[in-house]
């Protein structure tokens, strides 16, 4: 029962949603799918509660490379990439802003942070240009299955499954699986299940 409501839900969601996506869609032919993103995810990323978390979702799992169903997106969360996957039972908190992610399931990431497109978006080698003209390369950070990533972190490089990122932290390197990581940039502290000294 509970499952079939859910369901219900999803439908009457993605019927409520249905001018955003018609405006994506018309952006995505004009400006391409990426920059229509980032719009749309701005005018539904103000819905309050459980309204705008079923109206986000309902549009994200049309718009975005995949969506699961399951997952939870928090108010004021932005999105600027369309190729983002976001995997069952994944939480994103208020006030995030994804580019090219990877969240894998059970996910958790809290509230204010920053997983660009890798660490590399924006060229900055040649002083007589400025740097918004020297282009970027955009790859996919991937967030393993279980990770927390801690409140206002800044995500770069991939985040092994099971790992945890402190708050505050910026992650420049890649981090293995099940480490506690922390500090700018960030380092292992320990492993997740070694005793701490």
């Amino acid at each position: 029962m509970k499952a079939a409501l859910k369901l219900a839900l999803h439908a009457v969601a993605t019927v409520l949603v249905s001018p955003w996506l018609l405006a994506y869609g018309v952006g995505a032919l004009v400006l391409g799918k990426d920059r229509a993103l980032e719009g749309a995810s701005q005018a539904l990323a103000p819905l309050p509660g459980l309204t705008g978390i079923y109206l986000r979702r309902a549009f994200l799992c049309v718009v975005l490379k995949h969506c699961d169903r399951s997952a939870e997106v928090g108010f004021g969360t932005l999105f600027s990439q369309a190729g983002a996957v976001i995997d069952a039972n994944v939480y994103v908190g208020p006030r995030c802003h994804l580019g090219l992610v990877h969240l894998e399931r059970d996910v958790l990431v809290a509230a204010g942070v920053h997983i660009p497109s890798g660490a590399n978006t924006h060229h900055f080698d040649d002083p007589t240009v400025p740097i918004k003209d020297q282009g970027g390369a955009r790859s996919r950070v991937t967030i393993g299955a279980g990770a927390w990533i801690g409140s206002a972190a800044v995500v770069m490089a991939d985040v092994g499954a099971g790992s945890i990122v402190a708050a505050g932290s910026v992650v420049t390197k890649p981090v293995p699986p099940n480490m506690i990581v922390g500090g700018v940039p960030a380092k292992v502290i320990r492993g997740r299940f070694e005793n701490p000294t």
